[in-house]
């Protein structure tokens, strides 16, 4: 039976130790590189699908959209008196309900909107409708206000009658986002993704005598 020395043994000890710590370091930095792909993917579980209009069916209210605008309807009591409504439309913000009492909505829009293009009306004296004007008119909400829930963008669907409407320019960027959540859908690269392989073929063919590691990427 081999007997180890005191020296031995505490090399023994050092070298477990390390192995050890190295094997905590590697399980620590995996949980840490997986942490936000898991997050993600949670977020994505957690996006709502849309309603027909391309927004959400709230408790007190619902809410669609367009590119261009978004509507928001308000069921108020039957025989309500516009007179009796509180609409307060801002560029951040919004405030709906029925005065001294509180308010159905009241928080920051999800994003900035042009005021003096927006309208409200009350429709037969039972339904606030607000017509609200997108600052951007080239993305989805994903929310009508900041912290409340949020739909899944990607099944967002526009009126294919509406893109001849957009100014050349909007439509050049609704029809690319559209492509681009269509390649995501099926796994496929992104325009910019697609632009970004062809200039690196392309300077790959310019320059035949250099050398490219395999999967080379355009950053």
């Amino acid at each position: 039976m081999a007997i180890l020395s005191d020296y031995e043994e505490d090399q023994q000890h050092q070298q477990y130790s390390s192995s050890k710590k190295d094997i905590l370091a590697e399980k620590e930095a995996d949980a840490t590189a997986k942490k936000p792909e898991e997050e993600e993917k949670q977020q994505k579980e957690n996006k709502l699908v849309p309603n027909k209009d391309n927004g959400l069916d709230m408790e007190n209210y619902s809410w669609g959209q367009s590119l261009q605008e978004v509507t928001v309807n308000v069921p108020v009591p039957q025989g309500t008196k516009s007179s009796l409504l509180l609409c307060d439309i801002k560029t951040n913000s919004l405030k709906v309900g029925l005065k001294g009492q509180p308010p159905v909505i009241d928080g920051e829009l999800f994003k900035p909107v042009k005021v003096d293009d927006c309208i409200w009306s009350l429709e037969d004296k039972k339904m606030i409708t607000i017509l609200i004007c997108k600052r951007d008119q080239s993305e989805w909400w994903k929310s009508l206000l900041k912290g409340d829930p949020e739909i899944d963008t990607q099944k967002a669907e526009p009126e294919p009658s509406k893109l001849s409407d957009l100014d050349p320019e909007t439509r050049s960027a609704v029809e690319k986002m559209m492509f681009d959540q269509r390649q995501k859908q099926m796994g496929l690269p992104t325009s910019d993704e697609i632009q970004k392989q062809e200039l690196l073929k392309q300077f790959m063919d310019q320059n035949p005598n250099m050398k490219f590691p395999p999967g080379a990427q355009f950053m």
